[in-house]
């Protein structure tokens, strides 16, 4: 008889391998640390802005195939929305000019034979450079590979990098950039439209697991894993401190789906990622609200994108290690500052707003960082790691969380079968 999936951490990837298996039948049992579920992915009350707002931004694309085979098993594909085509508009914060990129459909990408289409003053030679990440060495950065200058890198493959990676494009991985292209840009428009949660990303991402999962078991929260009970080749037990142990049965079996830092403390001898990279959001309440959700990307400013929902305006900027010592105050200021120029809001007064500073966000996704994810499989038979950190082939995306916790179920099921 199948044993209990005991699944550590009621993050994005542990969620995903928690509903992953309990659609199987197979009983699940899932311990968060936090008093919440989520991790990064999670919606709170703002007392300040007394609105609910996201603590993370966070844009997903329709070619995202993992994270809607995940919303579709929770039934909550309609959580996400966006425009019919696939189109991303952008303003350079300096000298006001706006444009839209729009893809074309099918893998051929037509759209950069249009002026209209394509980014304006950019070159047909210029989007050729893009096959340069097909084959991009493991050690190569996304600058070195495209070339670190010219219009369409700075207002184009520069932002979508740094989006994408939470690095800077000088240290950036190539090779993670490429997955990324392939899955969306490169299979045309109907696999890149943009989408954002409706109502936030408990609502999307969070809520309907819990939802799905409570007749599987449900999620035990305030239970930080202290420790494993090691013998032989599995674990035995799983040690939460004060007396609360739990002991395993021979079928049991255990996903580790929490920080890397946290993983390698569990468990000896695992190499994962030590280098973290900051995002820095930040929210304000606008005079009155939006009838459309809707984002932009900025070029030249300060916040890197912007996000509308209702009458809140929220803003992002990635590999932000560089605002760690500005404060809130200056930090507000100079985000308004663009969103003003963005909205053409004028001189309007800085609105009640929360600045909220991720210091280790997502792992250093460069090449000497990368070479150190470990795969879902450890050298425990009954022990398997997800999280984006892991070995996904994808940077650490809402994506790449939900196709980590896939692999760990996948996994799972493998070795079922085989005994």
């Amino acid at each position: 008889m199948p044993g209990v999936v005991h699944i550590v951490g009621a993050g994005l990837s542990g969620l995903s391998a928690a509903v992953a298996v309990a659609r199987t039948g197979r009983r699940v049992a899932v311990y968060e640390a936090a008093g919440q579920a989520g991790g990064r992915c999670r919606s709170f009350f703002d007392a300040t802005l007394e609105r609910r707002i996201d603590n993370g931004n966070h844009l997903l694309l329709s070619g995202n195939r993992a994270t809607y085979d995940y919303l579709e098993a929770c039934g909550a594909t309609d959580a996400f929305i966006g425009p019919d085509r696939a189109e991303f508009d952008f303003v350079d914060a300096t000298t006001g000019n706006r444009w839209t990129v729009r893809p074309s459909a099918g893998p051929i990408p037509w759209w950069v034979l249009s002026r209209g289409h394509r980014v304006p003053g950019t070159r047909i030679s210029e989007y050729l450079r893009a096959l340069r990440l097909v084959n991009a060495s493991n050690g190569a950065t996304v600058a070195q590979c495209l070339g670190g200058s010219g219009l369409l890198y700075r207002r184009f493959w520069e932002p979508l990098a740094v989006a994408a990676l939470n690095t800077s494009a000088e240290e950036g991985a190539a090779s993670l950039l490429w997955p990324v292209v392939r899955e969306t840009f490169g299979r045309g428009e109907a696999h890149c439209r943009p989408r954002i949660a409706r109502d936030g990303l408990s609502e999307a991402l969070v809520d309907p697991a819990l939802r799905t999962l409570d007749p599987a078991g449900g999620v035990s929260f305030n239970r930080r894993l202290r420790g494993l009970d090691l013998e032989g080749d599995q674990i035995v037990g799983l040690d939460f401190g004060g007396g609360d142990r739990l002991d395993l049965d021979a079928a049991d079996v255990v996903v580790l789906a929490v920080p890397p830092a946290a993983a390698a403390a569990l468990v000896s001898g695992l190499e994962a990622p030590v280098a973290n990279r900051a995002i820095v959001n930040g929210h304000f309440r606008l005079p009155q609200a939006s009838r459309h959700v809707y984002f932009l990307g900025v070029v030249g400013g300060v916040i890197q994108w912007l996000f509308v929902r209702g009458d809140i305006v929220s803003t992002t900027v990635s590999a932000a290690d560089s605002l760690l010592e500005v404060s809130n105050e200056v930090l507000a200021r100079d985000m308004w500052r663009d969103v003003s120029m963005v909205l053409g809001l004028g001189q309007a007064a800085l609105p009640a707003h929360r600045i909220l500073t991720e210091k280790r966000a997502t792992f250093a996704q460069t090449p000497a960082e990368i070479a150190r994810r470990p795969g879902t499989r450890t050298a425990w038979r009954n022990l398997f790691l997800a999280g984006d950190w892991t070995d996904t082939g994808l940077p650490a995306t809402v994506e790449g969380s939900v196709r980590s916790g896939h692999a760990a179920a996948e996994a799972i099921f493998a070795d079922a079968a085989s005994t």
